[in-house]
């Protein structure tokens, strides 16, 4: 299958699929409330985050945050169109990780454009630790950025033989 069509069609499904989780839990319940999904490990909590990956800048102005993150998003929107250009068509596994990193980062900047905030809801913890609330566009993200990282150690273990 060609690169652009696994990239477009990844990159689709998963923004739609983030804005429509969201969308439903901003529908669906009241700001900080929470539904136990399995108890004492998972819930799904409504908050927002105004901040990045663990509140990283949520205590800047507004203003600030918002020109902030529209960059730095579009800067990584043409980093990643740039390595999709660049790839070879041997790489599907790197042309879904970018497509996953794209998917998560249009998710989240569509929020900030929106509400100036992004909306999380997947609450893990176990007993009383919790990890930081996250939503579909923050699990494609770290997982396309895992998948790179397999990527990179496999090129490079085949290099090494």
């Amino acid at each position: 299958m060609n690169k652009y069509v696994i990239f477009f069609l990844t990159v689709i499904t998963v923004t739609l699929l983030d804005q429509l989780t969201k969308a439903f839990i901003h529908t669906t319940m009241s700001l900080y409330s929470s539904r136990v999904v399995i108890d004492g490990f998972l819930s799904i909590t409504y908050v927002r985050n105004p901040g990045a990956a663990f509140g990283f800048l949520a205590q800047a102005s507004p203003l600030f945050r918002s020109i902030f993150f529209v960059l730095v998003t579009l800067l990584a929107i043409g980093m990643i169109v740039y390595y999709l250009v660049k790839s070879r068509a041997d790489q599907p596994g790197l042309v879904f990780a970018l497509s996953l990193i794209l998917s998560g980062a249009l998710g989240n900047l569509i929020d900030r454009l929106r509400f100036g905030e992004v909306i999380d809801f997947i609450d893990v913890y176990l007993s009383s630790h919790h990890w930081p609330a996250f939503n579909v566009a923050d699990a494609a993200i770290s997982l396309g950025a895992l998948i790179m990282i397999l990527q990179m150690v496999r090129q490079r273990t085949e290099k090494d033989t």
